[in-house]
Parts: C-alpha cells; structure tokens; sequence
C-alpha cells in the first residue's frame, strides 16, 4: 500500500514533513509521496525520517493551474509532479516564481476580506503557517474562525475562501498541459490531481483527460481519499482508456481536513504498490 498524495506544514498541512513518512510507516505504506503546494522543502527532513522508518520516499509537489476553459470561471486545476528533486531543472525554477505569486496573492486576499468587511490581522495568519513560504487559505481560516468571523475552516471555505466565493483571489498562471510538459523536461511525472473537482461531466472530463495524456501528462488520481468507490471505479475506467495511469493518495493535510489519515483516507483507501512501479516506468 502507498500513498501518493499528502502535504506538511511546508504548505498547507498541519503536520511537520518528517512526520508524514512515520504516520505512512504506522499505517502500513510501504512509500508515501510529499505533495506541498509549490514547493519542494520538506524532501530533505521527510527522506531522512523515512528512511528510518524504512519506507521509500516518493519527491513530490502539487501545483494549481488555470481552469479556464476547462471547468467554471474562477476554477482552478491541481497537478502532481512526482520525482523531481531541487537543483537545477525547470520544475524547480518555476516553484521559485510561483512562491511569488503564492506570496502575492496572500497580501491580496487579507485586503480582500478586509474590503468585505472580515478583517484579520496578516501578521497573525502568518505565525499560524510558520511563515509566509506555507502561508495558504486554511490559515487564513483559521484566523477567521478565531476571530468569531465564521464558525469552522468549512463554513469559511463555503462564505469567504472557495474558489468561487467572495473573497477568492485567483494566482494560477500555468495550465495542467503547461505543467506536464515542465514536469517532463525536469524528468518527472504529471498526474491530474482528484480530477472530479474540475466538476465536468463524465465525457467532457475523459475529453480533457485524453488531450492532457497527448501533452504528456502521466496519470490521473482516481482513488482519491474522499471519492467513493463507484467515483474511483469510473476514473479507473477513463485513465485505462486514456493510456494514462490510476494514481491514487489521501490528501492528507492533518487537522485543516478532518477524517483523513495517511495510506488509508476515509478508511477504504488502498492504492497498490504496482502503481508506483507504472509510474516510474513514465518518467522521460
């Protein structure tokens, strides 16, 4: 069992890196994937732990992309990279200018809530996320649970924050066909990430599905910690049909999304080890 898709305190998770690959080890993963958002910081303390858990580490990030096109005004689109580290590839050139922009719109949404007559205070949204490289929404969140704003991370998400909400400020720049290809030129692996958040019918969604694999996107996630097994069962058939391979993973992100745990989501996740081995024979 693995699990390909979990996030730290590196980006929007509640959890340090190196605590990822131990809760993996417990839950009885033989590897775990690190998919912060934008970023690739964590690999270092999360390889270490895992090692000493004697798990593999799979190198990852997940990185939003422009909808438009796609699904509804304001959507976004998200995509796993998977084996690239840092140094000196494409990949990791764009996640320097995409912390930027992350850094940007974060300014932008505090004065945003502000206008809508929900203020925070930026200063303390930032100590929540230890710093603005992992500043995201669930901490600003947070902040406007505490401040009596909202009643939890969901209602705030539902009011204020979801992409389609008041105080939605958008930062995706590259498209899911733009990210495959840097992801291919730094030898890595692309794959759509919970593809059903598009929220494209069945058809139109295997539509775009078979026009990413022809950009070079790798695979799509389609057992996903909170999809049903009928949800996963369809996905399966439409990344079969693409020529694309059924990745799958949790989306952990700790306390910031109650009710999932790393390797076994809800508690029905299993993804198999074979589809780490598929993957790997994708890279360039």
């Amino acid at each position: 069992m693995i699990d390909l898709h979990t996030h730290s305190i590196v980006s929007d998770g509640t959890d340090p890196p190196e605590r990822i690959p131990e809760l993996a080890a417990a839950a009885g993963c033989s590897a775990v994937a690190l998919t912060d958002h934008d970023s690739l910081d964590g690999l270092d303390a999360a390889r270490r732990a895992a090692q000493a858990a004697g798990i593999t580490l799979v190198a990852g990030c997940e990185i939003s992309c422009k909808a438009s096109g796609i699904a509804g005004e304001g959507a976004s689109a998200h995509v796993l990279v998977y084996f690239v580290e840092g140094g000196d590839n494409r990949l990791s050139k764009e996640l320097v200018e995409l912390r930027r922009e992350r850094l940007e719109r974060n300014r932008r949404l505090a004065v945003r809530l502000a206008e809508l007559g929900f203020p925070v205070d930026y200063d303390a949204v930032v100590a929540r996320a230890g710093g603005e490289p992992g500043l995201g929404r669930p901490h600003f969140a947070q902040e406007l649970v505490a401040r009596g704003h909202v009643a939890d991370i969901d209602d705030a998400f539902d009011r204020l924050l979801g992409n389609d909400r008041p105080a939605y400020v958008p930062k995706a720049r590259l498209t899911p066909a733009d990210v495959a290809r840097i992801a291919r030129d730094s030898g890595g692996v692309a794959v759509l990430a919970h593809p059903l958040s598009l929220g494209l019918a069945p058809a139109a969604l295997e539509r775009r599905v078979f026009e990413l694999a022809e950009a070079g996107l790798g695979g799509i996630e389609a057992v996903y910690g909170r999809y049903t097994p009928r949800q996963r069962a369809g996905l399966r058939r439409m990344a079969a049909a693409a020529g694309v391979v059924a990745t799958g993973g949790s989306d952990y992100h700790g306390t910031f999304k109650p009710g999932l745990h790393v390797g076994t989501g809800q508690g029905d996740l299993h993804v198999d080890d074979s589809v780490l081995e598929q993957l790997a024979d994708r890279r360039p």
